[in-house]
């Protein structure tokens, strides 16, 4: 169990950090969320993951950080977020509090949508428990899990990014990435933290099921 002490130590430090991270400055001066809308504004700029998106899902998209990047950048897109937590209202942005696993949530969500999916999003965390093994395998399933909803709601030549741990998806999860895009990638951005150890999956060219390719991923 971790002492007063160095609870307090370790709140200092995160404070210091954030005081001192640029990327926290830069969001509170533009009004987004979280400073993670950085690191999906640098994706775009490197994959151009928004150009002609009207239609965005956002998965585990509390606080909101995500869909505000969208929104600068496709003001007119519509965009459906859930997660579950509580997010506040965010104008132009449809939120759901749920499950993606839900037997509904695939309806739900492109209703709301009204229609497929050009750009699936998640930058879901599994909660870390400090066993590396562990929390591999344990983020790995959410990946998977965002991939499959992805697939589900997706029209054909849309996207996919998802984070991922250090050292990028697993073979078994790239090779699911491989069947249904045409390109797979992986990516760390500069507003990602040097000393995080989370990267990101891009998947472009969305070609629909029961599709293979042998296109090798690039790093």
């Amino acid at each position: 169990m971790l002492t007063a002490r160095r609870r307090s130590n370790s709140s200092t430090r995160w404070l210091a950090r954030q005081l001192n991270d640029p990327y926290v400055r830069a969001a509170k001066a533009a009004g987004y969320r979280s400073r993670a809308a950085y690191k999906l504004i640098e994706l775009d700029e490197q994959f151009g993951l928004f150009a002609g998106v009207s239609r965005v899902i956002d998965l585990g998209a509390a606080p909101g950080g995500w869909c505000q990047a969208v929104l600068a950048a496709r003001p007119k897109a519509k965009i459906v977020a859930i997660d579950l937590l509580e997010m506040e209202p965010l104008p132009g942005v449809t939120i759901f509090v749920k499950d993606i696993l839900d037997d509904d949530a695939p309806v739900l969500l492109r209703e709301a949508l009204g229609g497929s999916a050009q750009l699936v999003l998640s930058d879901m965390a599994a909660n870390t428990v400090g066993h590396k093994p562990t929390d591999h395998i344990r983020t790995m399933a959410l990946v998977q899990t965002a991939l499959d909803f992805a697939v589900q709601m997706l029209g054909p030549g849309g996207a996919f990014v998802a984070k991922v741990l250090a050292g990028g998806a697993d073979p078994e999860l790239v090779s699911a990435l491989k069947r249904h895009f045409v390109t797979v990638r992986h990516a760390k951005p500069p507003a990602s933290r040097k000393g995080s150890s989370e990267w990101y999956v891009v998947g472009q060219g969305f070609k629909g099921l029961a599709t293979e390719s042998k296109d090798d991923i690039d790093g």
